[in-house]
């Protein structure tokens, strides 16, 4: 996957998360969109940490196809 398509996936899965959010109005999610919306901010989490790792790699020399996308124990740890 390329930066592109990284960053297709991430507008994709924001599209999703922000129809979910409009859909499920001010009630709050139930419980299918509430695991829906965790699920996706976790993909994302993964997206933007595989985009980080692409151009990291590239701005050191190193090939940024072999970045690899990180399991969800793993980004959700991160500090924001």
């Amino acid at each position: 996957m390329d930066d592109a398509e990284v960053i297709r996936r991430i507008g994709a899965l924001v599209e999703e998360e922000h129809e979910l959010e409009r859909s499920v109005g001010t009630g709050g999610p139930g419980d299918d969109a509430a695991h829906r919306l965790r699920d996706l901010e976790v993909a994302l989490d993964q997206c933007w940490d595989l985009l980080r790792q692409r151009r990291a790699r590239r701005e050191t020399g190193r090939d940024p196809d072999e970045a690899q996308v990180r399991p969800p124990d793993v980004v959700e740890r991160y500090q924001q």
